[in-house]
């Protein structure tokens, strides 16, 4: 059985959500999987494949995937891997590819890892569960690029086909 590893960085929960998904896919195809916090700064000697999934927060990863990626870079080539990202900007169909996204692009030009498998997930917009500062400067950025701007806006842009197709591709690898 594959011992697979997916490690996330989450801030408002959607990644983890997602992240969740994932694990239950692959558990499914007969995968073992872990689920771990990026926090946690998990081994990865114990694992035969890694997922890594991180949420852009006003426009950025959060520097611990930076960190992480940058600390098990060896063992991340020498596995079968995968990294995606999980962004509001993803919404939008001309920004829903790891070629077009301006966040993958970025994170792609600030490490010198490539990963085996990339992909970009559009995340969950709720401004009810944002606190004050993260709410107003996320409905700013959407009414900047013309998006959803009300208060009681709950809505969930993950393409959860394209996280199925995911999961299959990942299995694949090394299988």
């Amino acid at each position: 059985m594959t011992k697979a590893l997916i490690v996330y960085s989450s801030v408002h929960g959607q990644t983890v959500k997602i992240c969740e998904y994932l694990k239950q896919k692959l558990s499914d195809l007969g995968e073992h999987v872990t689920l771990c916090n990026i926090q946690d700064n998990p081994d990865l000697a114990g694992f035969d494949k890694v997922m890594i999934g991180a949420s852009i927060r006003h426009g950025k990863h959060n520097p611990a995937v930076y960190e992480f990626i940058s600390r098990n870079q060896a063992q991340l080539e020498a596995k079968p891997n995968c990294f995606f990202a999980v962004s509001l900007v993803a919404r939008k169909p001309e920004k829903n590819t790891p070629e077009t996204n301006p966040y993958m692009q970025a994170f792609l030009q600030k490490t010198t890892w490539r990963p085996a498998q990339i992909e970009v997930l559009g995340g969950n917009l709720n401004y009810q569960g944002y606190g004050p500062m993260d709410r107003n400067i996320i409905r700013f950025i959407m009414w900047v690029n013309k998006g959803p701007t009300e208060l009681h806006t709950n809505v969930e842009y993950t393409d959860w086909q394209k996280v199925d197709a995911l999961a299959e591709a990942f299995h694949q690898q090394a299988n």
